[in-house]
């Protein structure tokens, strides 16, 4: 369990992304400040790695769906078990070919819809007119 009391997406995959981008954002700064295009160029590869192993980890389950989740999940060493299957509305999932897009009435009712509060039915762009 974790210490917090909101869920602030502390995952395996987050952190693992901030570290390895930590690292290649300073090789990159580096590389500025010495003027040296092969620092510059390795920062970037770094920083684009960093991405990359995030997603991976996202996709593998260590990370964690939009939205809230429930309390019972908030902990670093608890695995995301709907990753499989993809989260609608994930931008990464989709990528990855996993998962569809949000419904209407999620999009329409925010962030956090689903997760501990009721969408609310959106009438359609038809029945407005």
């Amino acid at each position: 369990m974790s210490a917090h009391q909101y869920d602030e997406g502390h995952t395996v995959a987050g952190w693992t992304g901030v570290g390895v981008a930590a690292v290649g954002t300073s090789v990159l700064g580096v590389g500025v400040c010495m003027v040296s295009g092969s620092l510059i160029a390795g920062g970037l590869a770094i920083t684009l790695v960093s991405a990359l192993v995030t997603w991976a980890l996202h996709l593998s389950g260590w990370g964690k769906p939009p939205g809230r989740r429930p309390r019972e999940q908030w902990g670093m060493r608890v695995r995301d078990t709907s990753a499989r299957g993809g989260h609608a509305g994930c931008v990464g999932c989709r990528m990855a070919g996993r998962g569809g897009r949000p419904s209407a009435a999620v999009v329409a009712a925010g962030p956090g819809a689903g997760a501990g509060r009721q969408a609310e039915p959106v009438a359609s762009v038809e029945s407005v007119g």
